[in-house]
């Protein structure tokens, strides 16, 4: 790991293919329903931010692997931190759908 390395932005594209790889995982879209509506990545699940402490997150197990993705990347960093105070020990956050470069559902 390069020092200047916590600069970089996750790689959203990386993400929903690592999740599509990982038995049990959830695409979790952490944005506005509006915003889920005008366009997500086919699979995720959206349980806004704002709403997500106290929520039923669509995992039966505490470890089951979460992925994590926003607008830009700041909600879905902030997320994790609270899927983690929460339990969730395996949430990771994917970055920003705005770098997002596969197929979109509305």
């Amino acid at each position: 790991m390069g020092f200047f390395d916590f600069l970089k932005s996750p790689d959203i594209n990386q993400g929903v293919q690592e999740c599509g790889a990982t038995p049990g995982a959830i695409l979790l879209d952490v944005r506005t329903p509006q915003e889920y509506r005008e366009g997500h990545i086919p699979g995720s699940k959206n349980i806004p931010l704002q709403t997500l402490d106290g929520a039923e997150i669509p995992a039966a197990r505490k470890d089951a692997p979460l992925f994590v993705y926003c607008y830009s990347g700041a909600r879905s960093r902030q997320a994790v931190g609270l899927l983690a105070q929460m339990g969730y020990a395996n949430a990771k956050n994917i970055g920003g759908i705005a770098a997002y470069t596969g197929r979109m559902e509305r």
